[in-house]
């Protein structure tokens, strides 16, 4: 990510504030010397998002510089401790790329250095004087922070194909598999050259990598065809649990409203898990022609692809084995969260370009040809072709529904699904008591995104349901002739107040007005202090892409301010006046 911009005098200020460094600054005091501590934080800023050393700046007196400070012994220290001035000075190893700048304080002369991320190839960075397990650390918040065991392997094997799904279980043989299972495996591969002149079955498992040249069942065999792969694995499975509120532990007297343990086989664990969380989820009702279908508020497809994603993807490592995939479900919100982070290259950024990137290919080379089972008896194989993250984003904006969250960590990935579907039923309500009839699919995907998000434009409508911009001009010129929006200006509509409807079945109490989405998230924004998209989102019952996309706008027109990287999850805001 690119570092923070900002003028030196801006950003001291928010220091001096805030009485502490943060996630994009560290100051250090180097009164006398180059502090030693200075290398930790060069290691944190390399690992993580970059960030600026502000040499010369004492922290513990209000970010001021020290009277004895040397600029340019100072630099000299550092460009040596880099390995710029002697290798054999090198205070790290794999150094990122920085810059160094001169500057001026309160009058007095100090040095910031700008210190980028380094590239997933040359992670991690670490103190020389250390071990690579000792020495290498990350950034968060205003901390530099030793990278877990867990962390420190994802980062060392990013980009190594992972041999854990071929790793042979010792204690595992023919007889631990279901027969099943292993004879429908053998036919969907009997006409392929997978088993050309594989003739016995031994020989055949052998072939597909169910089995090793000593008998032994592979991990993916186990996962794929054991009789009980947890039997092996016993923490190997999917974990759902249903919270009463938006956290977990919120309430105190209740702390699951239900609680499944998801396992079996990977296909079993898949289809009971989806099971689970549509049990617990509301349904509403779509209106198509003369008859209606009951629906759940996130579609059943997303949910299945997100958790088949989950547990494929997921780090099969000696070190995760014990580390279950875990589905969250709260009042607003599914999490579905699994050990692992984004590998091969994967980033946030190209999460979605449709290039397949598989970190356990014997695994997912068997589960291609093996159906995933479903109580609609509709199986298919996983496909593999890198399309799956699209597809959720599309079928969730078809149905107007917010896009999918995707968080990946060091060694972790979790993707959050918004229970928003059971809104479009009140929105179905709410236009045939304005109307008296329902409206065709696409101008009611179109009405409820106005509403949801309060004032919007034709670009925002477009990037959240992917329709075309002159048709999406044409339905809302239908609906401010049908008195359901108005226009505020060019391209620019806003929803009208919302009538008081009365709550029926599953459907949800309403959500505020989407009129006033804009001034609950103003309110929930600080004066003095500064808060986050995620606590906002939690104060104000908001979708955080709702949320996201209010304070972009906020922030474009002067009403707040944004402090931390654009993109970057540690951002805050605070109300624009204490800047001045």
């Amino acid at each position: 990510m690119a570092i923070i911009e900002e003028p030196l005098v801006q950003a001291i200020e928010r220091l001096r504030a805030q009485h502490n460094d943060d996630a994009d600054y560290e100051a250090k005091s180097c009164a006398t010397t180059l502090s030693k501590s200075v290398w930790e934080s060069v290691s944190a800023f390399a690992n993580t998002d970059g960030g600026t050393l502000l040499l010369g700046v004492d922290e513990n007196k209000n970010f001021t510089v020290p009277p004895q400070f040397d600029a340019d012994k100072t630099i000299n220290q550092f460009v040596d401790g880099m390995g710029d001035g002697s290798k054999d000075g090198a205070k790290v190893v794999s150094p990122p790329p920085y810059s160094i700048h001169r500057d001026t304080l309160d009058g007095a002369q100090m040095v910031s250095v700008q210190v980028h991320e380094n590239d997933a190839a040359h992670k991690p960075c670490y103190v020389k004087s250390k071990s690579v397990s000792t020495g290498s650390y990350k950034r968060q918040d205003d901390k530099d922070i030793l990278l877990s065991p867990t962390e420190l392997f994802e980062m060392q094997n990013v980009y190594k194909p992972s041999e854990a799904d071929r790793a042979p279980i010792t204690d595992a043989d023919r007889g631990d598999l279901d027969d099943a299972t292993v004879a429908a495996i053998i036919d969907a591969h009997r006409d392929t050259k997978a088993l050309r002149g594989a003739h016995s079955e031994m020989q055949q498992l052998e072939r597909l990598n169910i089995l090793d040249k000593k008998g032994h069942v592979r991990l993916a065999g186990v996962l794929i065809a054991g009789a009980y792969p947890q039997q092996f694995f016993p923490r190997l499975y999917v974990d759902v649990a249903v919270h009463p509120g938006i956290n977990k532990s919120q309430d105190g007297e209740v702390r699951f409203l239900d609680r499944v343990q998801c396992d079996g086989r990977l296909q079993e664990m898949v289809d009971d898990a989806v099971k689970a969380v549509l049990r617990n989820l509301r349904t509403y009702s779509l209106i198509e022609g003369t008859g209606r279908r009951d629906v759940p508020e996130i579609p059943t497809t997303v949910l299945r692809e997100a958790i088949a994603n989950a547990v494929v993807h997921r780090e099969y490592d000696a070190l995760f084995r014990n580390d279950p995939v875990n589905i969250d479900i709260y009042s607003n919100r599914v999490e579905i969260s699994s050990p692992g982070g984004l590998w091969g290259g994967k980033t946030l950024q190209n999460l979605a370009n449709g290039v397949s990137r598989c970190r356990n290919a014997t695994l997912m080379q068997l589960l291609q040809k093996t159906p995933l089972i479903r109580g609609d008896n509709d199986g298919s194989a996983v496909e593999g072709q890198g399309s799956g993250i699209q597809f959720m984003i599309n079928r969730m904006k078809e149905l107007s529904l917010a896009q999918p969250d995707f968080q990946p960590t060091f060694d972790r990935f979790r993707v959050i699904l918004y229970r928003g579907g059971a809104e479009l039923a009140m929105n179905q309500q709410w236009v045939r008591s304005h109307v008296g009839h329902d409206l065709p699919g696409r101008e009611s995907s179109v009405l409820h995104t106005v509403r949801a998000l309060g004032r919007t434009s034709v670009h925002d409508i477009r990037d959240r349901l992917g329709y075309d911009s002159d048709d999406i001009r044409a339905m809302l010129a239908t609906l401010v002739e049908a008195g359901l929006i108005r226009q505020v200006s060019t391209d620019v509509y806003e929803p009208l107040e919302t009538p008081t409807i009365a709550n029926t079945g599953d459907v949800p109490t309403p959500p505020a007005a989407a009129l006033s989405s804009r001034q609950a998230i103003i309110d929930a924004i600080p004066t003095s202090g500064t808060i986050s998209a995620r606590d906002i989102a939690e104060s104000t019952g908001k979708s955080l892409p709702t949320v996201r996309r209010i304070l972009h706008e906020l922030v474009d027109d002067g009403t707040i301010t944004a402090i931390g990287k654009k993109q970057s999850r540690l951002r805050t805001y605070t109300r624009a006046q204490t800047m001045d």
